[in-house]
């Protein structure tokens, strides 16, 4: 294999989105700011590397507060959390500060809305996610039903017939599916509120139409993720739909299955919206030591979205 051509085309955008970087800043503020440890409900984003690089600095996961000693503080992931969560830490005195991506907060407040309007509540999303745990837990239970599929859409009924009803979306679904599943509602229910803007996050459906273009034009693809990451799934399931026979997700350089890439000459990587740059650069390098490599970024679109800071954890709060 060594000294073969490979032509590796670096999909743009790729990699962290605003809302996984700003809940790792907050992490790594509150270490700053408080001293470790600071205990994180739960993976602060879906990738190992960067827990563990958190961890190093002071950071300790936990499955549930009841883990966190009172006198630390306590950090929400960034997927969100059901009420319930931060109602146990006040009850229970604790200092929390919430990761919760702001376009993840903001299907929170849809679902507060539809609900004060008497609206039923259909949720599209993936069955155990957290951000789906989080969202349907923003209202009593029962409240939101979940929707998975296109069939899903078609059998769904109604649980009160004659109120009107309302979808909202995961924020990390496949574009292209989730408008099949949109329009089988709506042909049942033609008068079901849409989100004033779509759930979908920018960032998502930007890295999926780079991966769509980059497909074009690979005979192999390398996407860079978790497996929890459902935003990585997607990229992978995008490029296979788009016409790409060998998409492989990876974590990191070392999972790479090289015999795959063999007889391939252009090979696409991308990296889901929890993965750093580190890895994209370390899964290149391991490419230049095995292969004569060009490589060319392939830009779709521009992004430059930040959001804010908790205050607590801004310069000059005390």
């Amino acid at each position: 294999m060594t000294g073969s051509r490979k032509t590796l085309l670096l999909a743009a955008p790729r990699g962290f989105c605003a809302g996984v970087d700003r809940a790792i800043q907050i992490v790594e503020r509150t270490l700053e700011k408080y001293g470790a440890p600071v205990y994180v409900r739960h993976e602060i984003v879906h990738n190992r590397y960067v827990v563990e690089n958190l961890e190093k600095k002071g950071a300790v996961f936990v499955d549930e507060l009841s883990e966190v000693p009172k006198d630390v503080p306590v950090i929400f992931s960034a997927h969100g959390v059901a009420k319930s969560v931060p109602a146990e830490a006040e009850q229970r005195d604790m200092f929390y500060i919430d990761a919760t991506c702001p376009l993840v907060s903001k299907v929170h407040r849809e679902a507060e809305r539809h609900d004060k309007d008497n609206l039923e509540i259909v949720l599209i999303g993936h069955k155990g996610h957290p951000e789906v745990i989080g969202t349907m837990g923003q209202l009593e239970e029962g409240r939101i039903s979940l929707v998975e599929t296109v069939e899903d859409a078609r059998e769904f009924t109604p649980k009160q017939p004659g109120t009107g009803l309302a979808y909202l979306t995961q924020t990390t679904l496949s574009v292209d599916e989730t408008k099949d599943i949109v329009a089988a509602l709506q042909e049942r229910f033609p008068n079901i509120a849409s989100p004033k803007k779509e759930d979908i996050c920018y960032a998502t459906t930007n890295r999926q139409a780079a991966v769509k273009q980059l497909a074009d034009r690979c005979d192999g693809m390398l996407v860079i993720g978790a497996p929890n990451s459902s935003n990585s799934m997607r990229l992978v399931e995008v490029g296979r739909k788009q016409g790409c026979e060998k998409v492989f997700l990876v974590q990191r350089a070392t999972d790479i299955p090289w015999a795959e890439f063999e007889n391939t000459t252009t090979v696409g990587i991308t990296a889901g919206a929890s993965a750093p740059e580190t890895l994209v650069e370390e899964v290149v390098e391991a490419f230049s030591k095995r292969f004569d490599v060009t490589v060319e970024e392939v830009v779709t679109s521009e992004e430059q979205v930040t959001f804010k800071l908790p205050r607590v954890l801004e310069a000059g709060q005390a």
